[in-house]
């Protein structure tokens, strides 16, 4: 994961993971309708385990 895609997913978590599959986006997308921190935290967990 780069430094791009580390700001990508503290800023617009669901955009982050759009590569990631239709339920890595529903999960981040729920997850940041709740919160915006859990949302970036899921993100930041999808996108660390993803390579």
């Amino acid at each position: 994961m780069g430094l791009g895609r580390a700001v990508l997913c503290i800023l617009l978590p669901p955009l982050a993971v759009l590569d990631q599959g239709c339920g890595a986006i529903l999960l981040v997308t729920l997850l940041t309708l709740c919160g915006w921190v859990p949302g970036a935290i899921a993100a930041l967990v999808v996108c660390t385990r993803s390579k």
